[in-house]
């Protein structure tokens, strides 16, 4: 295990990076941090996992660990990113027309680049359109060009796709969380939110349960990143909300033996884009 202030990287020990074409990469990027595991689809094991919180700048911070970082160069499986972008879209699969993928981008608050990607949820019933932040495309285009692209909930979704009735799904980094909102098999909304504080969070949870009509008694959350039972977040969550509970990583997929001296659910969003198809 090495640490610095803001970053932790685990790998084991028995991690030969010749393997590495028996390996998916999977990286996930938020607005302020970024993390990546590797997982051997061989020997079904989870053979290393970087975390870095706290990006004051995370497309310049990301862009530097690709270039520096060898376990991010080597010759995977397969790669998967999933990256924070405010322009995205979730279009009913019934009003979804491929051909006019140009006039969804016309809901885009902020320019990016030009390339459109789309990402199909037929469990949700609905195709999500979306591009990315200009510099990270650029920088995945130079170095992780092979690796196929996923707005930042789609590791949530996979997390929910089996859950049924209201559930909130709230994924923290040190300083903001993605929640998602599932109410019998559909997505009812999404968003992300930078916090500085419990304070701040309890205004932004107030007025998600206002404006979402939020029914705290009918409601499951489930949790998961940088969050710890009895810490400021989670009993901010327990003054409105009975039914908490912690998001655990998919455990039957892969071997996770070298997160046992970690909280599990630190890292299941970011497992969890292993299952994203």
């Amino acid at each position: 295990m090495n640490n610095s202030k803001n970053s932790i990287l685990l790998v084991d020990p028995e991690f030969d990076p010749n393997t590495a074409s028996d390996c998916n990469l999977v990286l996930k990027i938020t607005a302020d941090s970024f993390s990546y595991a590797v997982i051997d689809k061989n020997s079904r094991q989870l053979k290393a996992v970087f975390d870095q919180q706290e990006c004051e700048d995370t497309a310049a911070e990301l862009a530097s660990a690709i270039r520096k970082d060898n376990y991010l160069s080597l010759p995977y499986r397969e790669i998967k990113v999933s990256v924070y972008t405010p322009n995205t879209i979730a279009v009913p699969n019934a009003l979804f027309n491929k051909n006019e993928l140009n006039s969804y981008a016309n809901f885009f608050a902020e320019a990016s680049s030009s390339n459109l990607y789309t990402r199909p949820f037929a469990k949700f019933g609905f195709t999500s359109v979306f591009n990315l932040e200009k510099f990270i495309e650029e920088t995945l285009d130079k170095s992780l060009a092979s690796a196929a692209r996923y707005e930042h909930h789609t590791p949530l979704l996979a997390l929910g796709s089996f859950l049924e009735n209201t559930a909130l799904l709230l994924d923290f980094t040190a300083g903001s969380f993605n929640m998602l909102l599932l109410k019998d098999r559909k997505m009812i909304f999404q968003n992300s939110f930078q916090i500085a504080h419990p304070e701040e969070f309890n205004y932004y949870l107030l007025l998600l349960i206002q404006e979402l009509k939020l029914s705290p008694s009918g409601t499951t959350v489930l949790l998961s990143g940088i969050i710890h039972q009895d810490d400021g977040y989670y009993n901010c969550l327990s003054k409105y909300f009975g039914d908490l509970r912690f998001n655990l990583p998919p455990a039957n997929q892969f071997d996770q033996t070298i997160l046992d001296d970690m909280p599990a659910h630190y890292y299941s969003s970011l497992l969890a884009l292993d299952l994203c198809v």
